[in-house]
């Protein structure tokens, strides 16, 4: 698997400013008093005395499931993206095959509602009947493999083409566990209040979906236990998410016959020249336990109930794409998950799915028009610094050994930024885009990717890729390409500003730049040496006592408190943790070698050691809704705001300094019980 790690906040949905085009006055004042709660001491809540007032008076809106920086600027960004599609939507001299036109085409089929509420569900009528005709079990998996292979449905288990974690230079066919609906297995197999709630609202959700293409209510009740019963068997073989994330644990390559050989029915031979897949001997798999229990399942449970969960598979995945009694009934679902109060308005979830499905064809447009090149130079340069200032910082570990900080170095060296955009767009060459047809535009995109996806198969791994689009607010770092990506999407305050000063830039996406750079070292992203291939390179001395200080973090974070009861999850969180305490600590770093770091001259009010650390506190400003806050701890890798904010900044000695946090206060911790990582 591909270890993909960002810094933003996980959504329903993908680890990252203020409504509308930000004011004039917040880009002139870029760490605002007015947004701050000076009667909160900082050493008692640093989240509220940096961000108070602005939490009080921003609450999350009706159609979200929290509002904070992060969502600001994606509003922002995706207002923009509106205005570039409603652009192209009505230019009718864009030539065909255009980027303009192509963009514009997959938009409007997506806002003529008219058209969409006229079909009902007959865009999945066939696939529905196809099913019904299924009379034996080799029959249902060849019809799993057509569902998957054309881009209609995943189910039973996931898929995908990636690099070999062990061989970085070959693309490999490899399996992962899946097959389950809900976010995460514990909403299967727990049964406090909520995960109560959630099944309840689950039930309903597939019993609506049933009904809506006419099944009796009495069979589509029947139809969701049915369903229910299956995919908590799946759910029971699955690795937890803290076990899902030890890569080494997860990385099982078998010959096809061998791996056939421990899921008896399931022939793996004929399955993957069906999925598309040929002349490859080997497979990686994430859980092979889960794949020998589906493999019974497939045997214990009837045909036809296996018939209502392929049906099932098909439903939930065009729902979202249906009339509107489907779509609403997908958002009922979503309520009980989240929390949300509307639905988001029909122009933005076009304009989302635009980006997700032919995001470099849009992304084109949006650099155009709304990224500075001058932003790009400045990012380059401030890569550059953190580069240095993680070297200084990892020649000067005291725990480590000379021997291990050489492969480090050797490791920080070979990082490969990535900053606003690619150098080549992807074309989405025999994709067919269809202005009248919004549903067979979805199916077109599926299945288009999926075969680039097995393209890919039998040739060089292409390292110019990217796996965000350019309007995206976040970042990420890949393991096993050990490179740290910036979409031009997060170039934008408070990350980012031109004109900010260097307090402010280095504590935003200075702290950022460093956050991903510090994925590459924290406790999965170090067992990756400098090329990408997961290989031990630490002596064992270094690695238990790296070991001991991710524990001590983990444990700190586990004390946290979110909802009165539900904890943070601190074994989850811990990359991410990881990740916000080395980029904290590598970014004060580098701007301690700027001219602003070295001056105790303050701006607004504030000294450069202040601002600096103002400036990461505004970045995780936000509210969140309850429901979305519980579910976020089952399934998100991020720690919540309040406790980005301050769960690095209680381990760094400069920031007990900056604002005078002594012994007495809430936050306080001796300076020998400080985490020091990186």
């Amino acid at each position: 698997m591909n270890q993909i790690l960002k810094i933003g906040v996980a959504g329903v949905s993908a680890c990252f400013l203020w409504a509308g085009q930000p004011l004039q006055a917040q880009k002139q004042l870029f760490i605002d008093p007015a947004n701050m709660d000076p009667s909160v001491k900082p050493g008692n809540d640093f989240y509220e005395y940096a961000s108070g007032t602005w939490v009080k008076n921003n609450p999350v809106p009706a159609k979200e499931t929290r509002w904070g920086s992060f969502n600001v600027l994606r509003d922002f960004n995706i207002n923009a993206v509106k205005s570039i599609l409603e652009k192209a939507r009505a230019d009718k001299s864009a030539p065909a095959g255009s980027v303009e036109k192509r963009v514009g085409d997959f938009y409007a089929a997506g806002m003529d509602s008219a058209a969409i509420e006229k079909l009902g569900y007959n865009p999945i009528k066939k696939d529905l009947a196809s099913i019904t005709v299924i009379k034996t079990l080799p029959e249902l998996l060849q019809k799993i493999n057509q569902l998957r292979s054309n881009g209609i449905a995943s189910p039973l288990y996931g898929f995908y083409v990636g690099q070999d974690r062990k061989n970085v230079e070959v693309m490999i066919p490899q399996l992962s566990q899946g097959g389950t609906s809900l976010p995460d297995r514990d909403n299967y197999l727990k049964d406090d209040q909520r995960s109560v709630q959630i099944r309840a609202a689950f039930a309903k959700y597939v019993s609506r979906l049933f009904e809506l293409t006419g099944t009796s209510s009495q069979r589509a009740s029947a139809n969701a236990a049915t369903i229910f019963n299956i995919e908590k068997q799946l759910a029971e073989a699955q690795l937890s998410r803290v076990e899902m994330r030890d890569a080494y644990k997860t990385y099982n390559k078998f010959l096809l016959g061998d791996l056939s050989g421990t899921t008896p029915g399931l022939d793996w031979k004929t399955t993957l020249p069906e999925l598309g897949v040929k002349g490859q001997d080997s497979v990686l798999v994430n859980n092979p336990a889960f794949f020998t229990k589906a493999a019974g399942l497939l045997k214990t449970v009837p045909l036809n109930d296996w018939k209502v969960y392929l049906q099932w598979n098909i439903l939930k995945g065009a729902a979202p794409y249906l009339s509107t009694a489907f779509v609403n009934a997908n958002f009922a679902f979503t309520q009980a998950l989240t929390g949300q109060k509307i639905q988001t308005p029909r122009w933005q979830r076009m304009s989302s799915l635009t980006d997700g499905n032919i995001g470099e064809l849009l992304g084109q447009l949006y650099v155009k028009e709304y990224f500075k090149p001058a932003a790009k130079a400045r990012m380059e340069e401030l890569v550059a610094n953190l580069r240095k200032a993680f070297a200084i910082r990892i020649k000067g570990l005291d725990w480590m050994s000379a021997a291990t900080k050489e492969k480090a170095l050797a490791k920080l060296a070979a990082f490969r930024p990535k900053i606003a955009y690619p150098d080549k767009w992807e074309n989405y060459e025999g994709l067919t885009i269809d202005r009248s047809n919004f549903f067979q535009n979805i199916r077109s995109v599926n299945n288009w990717g999926y075969h680039f996806m097995i393209g890919r198969l039998g040739k060089p791994v292409d390292r110019d890729r990217w796996g965000m689009t350019p309007p995206t607010v976040n970042a990420y770092y890949s393991a096993t390409l050990n490179e740290i990506v910036f979409p031009a999407g997060i170039l934008q305050f408070p990350f980012f500003d031109p004109n900010a000063d260097d307090a402010v830039n280095y504590g935003g996406i200075g702290a950022v730049i460093g956050h991903e750079m510090s994925h590459g070292f924290d406790d999965n992203g170090s067992k990756y040496d400098a090329d990408g291939t997961l290989r031990n390179w630490w002596t064992d001395e270094d690695r238990k006592k790296f070991d001991a200080k991710a524990a001590a973090l983990a444990s700190q974070f586990d004390g946290y408190t979110v909802l009165d009861t539900i904890h943070v999850n601190g074994k989850l969180t811990l990359g991410e943790n990881i990740g916000d305490l080395g980029g904290m600590n590598v970014a004060y770093e580098a701007f301690k070698m700027t001219q602003q770091g070295q001056s105790n001259k303050k701006i607004d009010g504030f000294t450069s050691d202040q601002r600096f650390f103002l400036a990461w506190a505004q970045v995780w400003r936000g509210n969140i809704l309850p429901e979305t806050a519980a579910q976020f701890i089952l399934t998100d890798p991020h720690s919540p705001g309040p406790y980005r904010t301050i769960g690095p900044l209680v381990n760094m000695d400069a920031w007990y300094k900056a604002f005078d946090v002594k012994e007495g206060d809430k936050l306080y911790k001796k300076p020998e019980d400080r985490i020091r990582i990186w």
